[in-house]
C-alpha cells in the first residue's frame, strides 16, 4: 500500500508529517484529509489562521497528491462522515 504524508501549511509555516500512513489510494487520502481538517477545526476552530490553512498531502516520493484548503472543509462540516473516515494526527 502507498504511504501518504499530511502536512499542514499555515501562512509561511509548515507542520510536517514525518511518519505518514499507508492508505489504499489517493481517494482514501482525500477522505482522511477531510476528516483531519474537520477534527482540527473542531478542536482549534477559534484560531482564525486555520481557515486559511491548507493540508498538503504528498506521496512517498514527496510529490503533491492533493492540497485541501481548510476553508473547503468548512462547507461540508454538517455532512456525515464516510465509512472508514478517520483522523491521523
Amino acid at each position: 500500500m502507498p504511504r501518504y504524508f499530511f502536512h499542514t501549511r499555515i501562512a509561511t509555516d509548515t507542520l510536517t508529517d514525518e511518519e505518514g500512513v499507508e492508505l489504499r489510494d489517493a481517494d482514501q487520502a482525500w477522505r482522511v484529509a477531510r476528516a483531519t481538517i474537520r477534527a482540527s477545526l473542531e478542536d482549534e476552530g477559534s484560531d482564525p489562521r486555520l481557515v486559511a490553512a491548507i493540508l498538503v498531502v504528498t506521496d512517498e516520493a514527496g510529490d503533491i497528491v492533493l492540497e485541501f484548503p481548510f476553508a473547503e472543509a468548512l462547507e461540508a462540516m454538517d455532512d456525515p462522515p464516510e465509512p472508514g473516515e478517520g483522523t491521523l494526527h
